[in-house]
């Protein structure tokens, strides 16, 4: 009964969660098996792996992976290198350390729709954006950051709004590293990118690790600031994996494709998070 009791209390917790997973996974499965287009609901019935022949066979799929890899790739290592440099610069005490932090970390609570908007007509715009007003004042032409870069432009807003986080993640961190061995490799000789490369980097390999992971995670399902501002265009120059599945789903109403194209991006996500926990796993031995 000891054992017992623990178990049936968890029990209502547990089914409720596992049952919060299962279901919708089992709902997608089986659209992704049968003909379910919502303009024509009478034309059903199981077609196998045709949905996800017809997802994978789309002339927008193959850009759509570059793009999300490319995404994935360029704003971890902005936000990392990024995080890194700006852990170093306010970790000394200077005055206004406080109010500096505050400001550094607050881009990471804005909603992704605003910012998106945010960029993409207060810094963005080519006429009144504030980088046309910097490439104006040196003489040069405004760049049409969302028609000529779009996803680059994607990238600099998800970067910017996740490099807060891997700021705090790296401060702390910075916070445990012993100061008396860095002083003694000063008194050694050691310079500061000696210091940076033997004693800073392998202290901060987990910080790294834990940043990178969760970046992934929450970096494969970029949006917002995809359908905020460039609409996946100009044709597919923007368009990831997400945007697609979108684009099945509610612009051309097949719901069997979008939960084939659902499926395809749970296996990617799996892909990437193993190879994460191996990585994460070779910085907590």
């Amino acid at each position: 009964m000891n054992r017992l009791m623990p178990r049936l209390l968890l029990a209502p917790a547990v089914v409720t969660l596992f049952l919060w997973m299962i279901v919708p996974l089992v709902m997608t499965i089986y659209f992704s098996v049968i003909r379910y287009n919502l303009m024509q609901p009478e034309q059903t019935g199981f077609i196998g792996l045709m949905n996800y022949e017809f997802f994978v066979t789309d002339p927008s799929f193959t850009v759509s992976v570059i793009n999300t890899l490319l995404l994935l790739g360029s704003v971890i290592v902005i936000t990392v290198v990024g995080g890194i440099a700006l852990a170093l610069l306010i970790d000394e005490p200077f005055p206004g350390r406080g109010i500096v932090r505050l400001l550094l970390i607050a881009p990471f609570f804005v909603m992704p729709t605003v910012n998106a908007l945010l960029w993409k007509h207060m810094m963005m715009h080519p006429i009144y954006g504030v980088l046309a007003q910097v490439w104006q004042f040196f003489g040069a032409t405004p760049v049409d950051w969302l028609t000529d870069w779009p996803l680059w432009s994607v990238i600099i807003m998800v970067a910017w709004q996740w490099l807060p986080f891997a700021t705090l993640i790296f401060i702390t961190a910075l916070q445990s590293l012993n100061r008396e061995q860095l002083e003694a490799a000063r008194m050694d000789g050691a310079n500061t990118l000696q210091q940076l490369r033997w004693m800073v980097l392998p202290h901060l390999g987990r910080s790294i690790a834990v940043v990178i992971m969760i970046e992934m995670i929450f970096l494969m399902s970029v949006f917002a600031e995809i359908y905020t501002t460039t609409g996946g265009g100009p044709g597919d120059a923007s368009t990831n994996v997400a945007f697609l599945i979108f684009k099945q789903a509610l612009l051309n109403f097949d719901a069997g494709v979008a939960s084939a194209g659902a499926l395809f991006a749970v296996l990617l996500a799996n892909v990437a998070a193993v190879f994460m926990i191996r990585l994460v796993g070779k910085n907590l031995d």
